[in-house]
């Protein structure tokens, strides 16, 4: 399942990112976006979680979560049609 988390810190750090998530199960991947003039964090990112149940008790626990001072939100990314 492909998670979207938004709100993040602009300080906040793939490796942060990515051990938060592992807490609650496996992560194929992690990535946040960055913004390709600066090189700075646009404050949001992408986990993917193999495992429903693990993503699902990952969203819960997560979703409001203070991190870095300021609340992120997390939720099942929509997936663009091609």
């Amino acid at each position: 399942m492909k998670l979207l988390i938004r709100n993040l810190a602009r300080t906040t750090t793939e490796d942060e990112l990515l051990a938060l998530f592992k807490a609650h199960g496996i992560v194929e991947f992690c990535n946040l976006v960055m913004d390709e003039k600066t090189g700075e964090s646009k404050g949001f990112g992408f986990v993917g979680m193999p495992k429903k149940g693990e993503a699902r008790a990952a969203v819960k626990s997560l979703n409001g979560k203070d991190v870095a001072g300021k609340k992120i939100r997390v939720k099942k990314a929509v997936e663009k049609p091609e």
